[in-house]
């Protein structure tokens, strides 16, 4: 592999980038049900022979047969329900059992510390998936100011992410309701898979 050239100072490597592409497409497509724009990127995509690169070519591939009424019952059924969906995509109800408890008042503690506020009218709590991921995707490009240091990426992912997020995108994968969002699931825990690598590698 060709080494890529050094970013400007301040500005990330390409490398970075495309992670936090990658973080900023998984929380657009777990925010809300992707509307027709968003799957005619989706099945643009393409992908090389690693297993992200098969997820993704696998997504792009179901993408180009879905519709978005399809697509928004598919969503409604994974994550609103009648009360409440097949899954429950927040950090503290994957890690405690319930919903609002200890490792959502640590994440807000942590947003203080970033200098992140909930945006005005949104009342899901911020520990959602979708939420993560792009928090993840802005501080890997300094989106809220510089970019956040891999030692501090580290830091943010390990408390927030990791203990929870492939176990999310593998009850996606295999979720009874899911078809476009199973696969996207697959991609997500391949990415999870990666990430937690690179900074296990980064802390060496």
């Amino acid at each position: 592999m060709n080494a890529s050239a050094p970013a400007p100072a301040g500005q990330p490597a390409e490398e970075d980038r495309l992670r936090a592409d990658l973080y900023n497409y998984l929380g657009l497509v777990l925010a809300r049900p992707m509307d027709r724009m968003v799957l005619d990127q989706t099945a643009a995509l393409s992908g090389d022979s690693t297993p992200l690169g098969r997820a993704i070519h696998d997504l792009a591939g179901v993408a180009r047969q879905a519709d978005p009424v399809s697509v928004r019952r598919e969503y409604d059924a994974l994550f609103i329900g009648l009360g409440r969906g097949e899954l429950l995509p927040y950090a503290s109800y994957y890690l405690t059992g319930f919903l609002n408890e200890k490792p959502l008042a640590a994440l807000r503690a942590d947003f203080t510390r970033l200098g992140l506020a909930r945006a005005g009218g949104v009342f899901e709590p911020e520990d959602g998936i979708a939420s993560l991921m792009e928090v993840m995707g802005a501080i890997i490009v300094g989106r809220f100011g510089a970019p956040v240091a891999m030692s501090r990426q580290r830091e943010f992912w390990a408390r927030h992410v990791g203990p929870w997020a492939g176990h999310f995108f593998a009850d996606l994968t295999e979720a009874k309701g899911a078809r476009l969002y199973a696969a996207v699931g697959r991609v997500g825990r391949e990415f999870m898979d990666i990430e937690r690598e690179a900074f296990r590698l980064a802390a060496a």
